[in-house]
């Protein structure tokens, strides 16, 4: 009899790669004075490819959190539930110090090493390093206010995870959140009406509604409320000192459109105790400490995301023949597969490059970089990345928009990397402000690219337009994300022709920075070295 269902022609599943063998992210560690931690991101690296954590992965996903706002007996207990794949890789996180290892690592190059390492974990799944982001983020900021930073920064840095209910000062590590957004203001912080009235024994009472607050069963959370004298920061635990829970209320979780493994929550603070963290009045430029570091995690999250996109994608061509020869080898297939690695290529060196200026705090043009580099960065890299994951999913075919593939969720998260920490227009106009606010900023850019002035022609008259651009300041809101977009990738290509591969930035100018180049992935010119290009996308097993 014969056989009714022959399963041929179905690629293999991408498992038991090491997923830090990416040429972009290694080089970018050597090159920027982090090489000694090449080991530890090699061994995150393999276990990030192994059945586990894909496992682990998939699960947290599938399996949400729920709220139970009550126990059985009608008690409040605001508790949110997760799947136990969820604190697992919680667990390789903290451990790793993927949360806040540089603030007690003096190594050089420290950040630059916790980077790399969130870009190689975040491919496993990305919603749990949303509370592993904000944590990172914290300490800066709670610096501003000494004696909170001496009793709770040594436990944020701490490698142990400890979840669960407890007194932030008894556990044996801490996670942090950020609750900022009202429903009335989003972005425009300023529109909180959150109260925070001051009590006798030095600390705050919070009353107020926060339209988003992520990671709600965090230990502590940094969160805006307007004070007597103005819009200030607190910092508001879980847990209060004397071992009574702060009323924190969790009103419903949000139905998101990914980043289904964390939840994100509206809350009240129905009467909670608060710290001032900073000056009070001055609570926006006291979290902008937080923003900018979270800002750096969105863009290495975009990065990781197109990197695990490309991935796939190769994986996939090299295993799957159509018309009687494989994806990889024919020719408008291979266009469209070397443009995602160049795409990927470009945002993990901008990336990595201003997670190295993180490291270089005494360094004022290095700092003036990482102000503008990163809003730049920001709005361009993350805005490539849900276009960037729809390409990846389409080189799968209908395969790719099963859930089996993972190519989903990789689309699913794509997009809110772009809303996180400001959607385009406030990343756009924060570049604008930048500009007005700190002019050294954009000397600082142009120091970064005149080491390859003359190096590549294509690259040279983008920078003159830019420079045209920036001289003209007239409608400057209304053509802020054209403004900005030029600059982030003259910055990328400048990135990439100075220390990329050199077929990767050829195909990058070509493509990005010429006129004539299409809008869609896949244009990239006759006679572009593709065999070069996918070759740095090829898993190793």
């Amino acid at each position: 009899m014969a056989a009714t269902h022959d399963v041929t022609n179905q690629v293999p599943d991408l498992v038991g790669h090491d997923v830090a063998h990416d040429p972009a992210l290694l080089e970018s560690l050597h090159r920027h004075g982090a090489g000694w931690a090449e080991a530890e991101l090699r061994e995150l690296g393999v276990h990030a490819g192994s059945a586990k954590a894909q496992e682990r992965g998939r699960l947290a996903n599938e399996n949400p959190p729920n709220l139970h706002t009550h126990d059985r007996v009608g008690h409040r207990i605001d508790e949110v539930e997760f799947h136990p794949s969820w604190h697992e890789l919680m667990e390789v996180a903290v451990s790793r110090g993927l949360h806040a290892a540089p603030w007690r690592d003096e190594r050089p190059g420290a950040h630059l090493a916790r980077a790399s390492k969130l870009h190689v974990w975040g491919q496993v799944e990305a919603g749990h390093t949303c509370p592993i982001s904000m944590t990172y983020a914290a300490v800066p900021a709670l610096r501003h206010s000494p004696e909170l930073a001496a009793t709770y920064e040594s436990l944020l840095a701490s490698t142990r995870y400890d979840p669960g209910l407890g007194v932030p000062a008894g556990k044996s590590g801490l996670i942090a959140g950020m609750s900022m957004t009202e429903k009335q203001g989003g972005s425009d912080v300023r529109a909180n009406t959150t109260e925070a009235t001051p009590t006798d024994s030095g600390g705050h009472v919070l009353v107020g509604h926060k339209w988003f607050t992520s990671a709600p069963m965090s230990d502590m959370f940094l969160t805006l409320a307007q004070a007597p004298g103005g819009l200030s920061c607190f910092l508001v635990p879980r847990v209060l000192p004397d071992g009574n829970r702060n009323p924190i209320r969790l009103q419903r979780l949000k139905n998101k459109l990914g980043n289904r493994s964390n939840a994100s929550a509206e809350i009240e603070y129905d009467g909670a105790l608060g710290w001032l963290v900073g000056d009070e009045g001055r609570g926006v430029r006291t979290i902008i400490e937080m923003v900018n570091n979270t800002r750096l995690d969105c863009v290495i999250g975009a990065a990781s995301g197109m990197r695990a996109g490309a991935v796939r994608a190769v994986h996939h061509a090299r295993h799957r023949a159509a018309f009687g020869s494989a994806l990889v080898d024919q020719p408008l297939m291979r266009n469209v597969l070397a443009d995602l690695v160049v795409e990927s290529d470009a945002a993990t060196t901008i990336a990595m490059r201003l997670a190295a200026a993180a490291d270089r705090v005494d360094d004022p043009q290095e700092q003036a970089l990482r102000r503008l580099g990163l809003a730049v960065t920001k709005y361009w890299v993350c805005k490539r990345g849900p276009a960037h994951a729809a390409e990846a999913v389409e080189c799968l075919g209908g395969n790719g928009y099963v859930e089996d593939s993972g190519m989903p969720r990789v689309y699913r998260e794509a997009p809110l990397l772009g809303i996180w920490e400001g959607s385009g227009n406030v990343a756009a106009l924060d570049v604008l402000r930048a500009m007005a606010k700190q002019p050294d900023s954009v000397e600082a850019l142009f120091t970064e690219i005149a080491p390859v002035e003359g190096a590549d022609s294509r690259l040279d008259r983008a920078v003159s337009e830019v420079k045209k651009e920036l001289a003209d300041f007239t409608d400057a809101e209304y053509r802020a994300r054209r403004v900005v977009e030029r600059m982030a990738l003259v910055l990328q290509g400048a990135g990439l022709v100075r220390h990329g591969h050199e077929a990767v930035a050829d195909a990058f100018c070509a493509s990005r920075l010429e006129g004539d180049g299409g809008l869609a992935f896949g244009t990239l010119p006759v006679g572009t070295d593709t065999e070069s290009i996918i070759e740095r996308a090829r898993a190793r097993f």
